[in-house]
């Protein structure tokens, strides 16, 4: 508890203080007591009452000057504020000079590949790309000798667009036709022209395309073109903004190309659909070669490619593999075999085996697998599920092999799998039957027909979504794009897939009346009750089948695609 002034005079004549001592600066006294308490008080300015009354008592006081720590302490504080600010200033001089170096340097920031790495790569290492290959010869042939056509008075072509799908080795070609012709390869990202401040991209085109004239013959090499090449004006306000003035400037470059200068450009892109039809046109990228997904045996020669480094088991058969695996691109082969020495290394083996593609192959497919559930009664309901679209599968006239089926199901999924490699040729010809078609809608409602058999209309689950949605989506295709309904031969969807923002977005999508949505809507409800009850009939008849395998199903967790189709057959020859 502090004391007041007058407690501290009545202190002094009781004689219950040793010393005082006295900060005449603060205005207060440092007291202490005889039963070792110390009270700071403070006292009134020029104080003369304490200093009479404490000499009268005889008790001791000191004056205490404090002006020259005071002093030092203002020096001390003084100090450290300037030498902060000295510090932010000289970091803020520096963090400009800086951004004023980055912007100069912005447009020369394209990437040169080393030569020397260049040169590792060639046709022979482009696998499955044969026909593509082929094409890009000439390309080569203009490189190394363009006397030859400057002497029949043809022209370089001055740019070629790659298309297709993501993985299927684009910029690996445009770097086999360096390594090929064995002349510089200048490589960038389309998104790194673009950048914060308006103009850079423009002046890191300049000088990129200023640096490969300086080194022609050579190759420019463009990748993801779509992130600046895409339709000007779509952007609402008038889409005049930093990424439309780049591709302007990219225009006029590969316009101001001299005639055999020996600069090409290539670049590449899996949405060819938004890209800017000045930018397609002859004179800019005179040629497109579209890069499709891989077949059989364009599979197996990848496949063979990737493997020189890989410690394969003699009994693993590479075109067994490539047969295992339509629509994979040359990126997603070579995953699977890296997944599998990934396997391999886990299990302390030195070789690589058919189980550890077969577990590098399942989980391309579905991802990281999790156990099935615990409770029986629902487990039983996922097993019926899977049983009755597997033999809808079988039943139905579809060349998709059976692979496997299992209660174990992909994370966030609450049903189990059942696999089907899709038919070859249908994935080549591109072509789909509406036999075909109708097939997918029977076979995606197998689950909730055996579920409706089984247990009742009243008991399904939802264990089967995605299958419904598999189900409108494909019987939407058929009466919207595919002209497979009573209404007639006629592709209602005209709409593009992308929507071009402050564009398209603005525009009435519908172009039919409303009497015809209806009917679109109620023809894609026939096709989906009719495939429903198909599948019902298919299954009506094979109940006792269907609990022999969820039985098994139950029991092993994972059945067999041979011991499925046997027992098929069995029942159906003794039945």
């Amino acid at each position: 508890m502090s004391k007041s002034y007058s407690q501290l005079l009545k202190a002094i004549e009781s004689g219950d203080i040793i010393s005082i001592i006295l900060i005449p600066n603060r205005r207060e006294v440092l007291v202490e007591f005889y039963n070792g308490e110390k009270k700071i008080i403070p006292i009134f300015y020029n104080d003369q009452k304490i200093l009479r009354i404490s000499e009268e008592y005889n008790v001791p006081l000191t004056v205490k000057d404090i002006r020259s720590e005071q002093r030092l302490a203002n020096f001390v504080t003084g100090f450290g504020l300037t030498l902060i600010f000295v510090l932010s200033l000289s970091f803020l001089i520096r963090r400009s000079s800086k951004l004023l170096k980055n912007m100069q340097s912005f447009s020369g920031r394209s990437s040169k590949v080393n030569e020397d790495d260049i040169r590792k790569y060639t046709f022979d290492d482009v696998a499955g790309l044969n026909e593509e290959s082929d094409e890009l010869k000439e390309i080569v042939t203009f490189l190394k000798h363009p006397q030859r056509l400057i002497e029949l008075g043809a022209k370089t072509p001055k740019g070629i667009l790659l298309v297709g799908p993501p993985g299927t080795g684009k910029t690996l070609l445009a770097r086999s036709i360096a390594g090929e012709a064995d002349v510089p390869f200048f490589s960038i990202s389309a998104s790194e022209f673009v950048e914060m401040f308006v103009g850079v991209g423009a002046g890191r085109v300049r000088d990129l395309f200023k640096s490969a004239k300086s080194q022609s013959p050579c190759i420019v090499f463009i990748d993801e073109i779509d992130s600046i090449g895409r339709q000007r004006g779509a952007g609402i306000g008038g889409g005049n903004d930093e990424r439309e003035q780049t591709l302007n400037q990219l225009l006029t470059e590969m316009d101001g190309f001299e005639t055999n200068n020996g600069v090409i450009v290539i670049a590449a892109t899996n949405r060819p659909d938004i890209l800017d039809l000045a930018l397609t046109r002859p004179g800019r990228f005179d040629r497109r070669i579209e890069i499709s997904l891989p077949d059989r045996k364009a599979r197996l020669k990848i496949l063979s490619v990737h493997a020189r480094t890989k410690p394969l088991c003699n009994s693993v058969n590479l075109m067994d593999w490539a047969i295992k695996t339509p629509g994979f691109s040359g990126a997603d082969l070579e995953n699977l075999l890296n997944e599998a020495a990934i396997y391999a290394a886990r299990n302390d083996k030195t070789i690589i085996s058919s189980n550890e593609l077969d577990n590098a192959l399942e989980k391309a497919r579905f991802g990281i697998l999790s156990k099935p559930l615990s409770d029986i009664t629902k487990k039983r309901q996922i097993a019926y599920q899977i049983i009755g679209k597997t033999l809808v599968a079988l039943l139905m006239p579809t060349q998709d092999k059976l692979e496997k089926i299992s209660l174990f199901k992909s994370l966030g999924d609450s049903a189990g799998m059942t696999y089907f490699t899709p038919d070859e040729e249908t994935i080549d010809s591109g072509l789909l039957t509406r036999n075909y078609i109708y097939s997918k809608i029977v076979i995606s409602l197998g689950s909730r027909a055996a579920e409706t058999i089984i247990f009742g209309s009243n008991e399904v689950t939802q264990g089967s979504q995605r299958d419904l949605e598999n189900v409108y989506f494909w019987a939407n295709q058929m009466v919207t794009k595919f002209g497979f309904s009573n209404l007639g031969p006629i592709a209602f969807d005209t709409s593009k897939d992308s929507i071009f923002l402050g564009k398209d977005i603005m525009k009435n999508r519908q172009v039919y009346s409303q009497k015809t949505s209806m009917e679109i809507d109620k023809q894609i409800i026939e096709i989906a009750h009719k495939a429903m009850n198909h599948a019902i009939q298919l299954l009506s008849d094979k109940v006792s089948l269907m609990d022999t395998l969820v039985e098994e199903l139950l029991v092993n967790e994972t059945l067999e695609s041979k011991y499925v189709i046997d027992s098929l057959n069995s029942y159906i020859s003794t039945n």
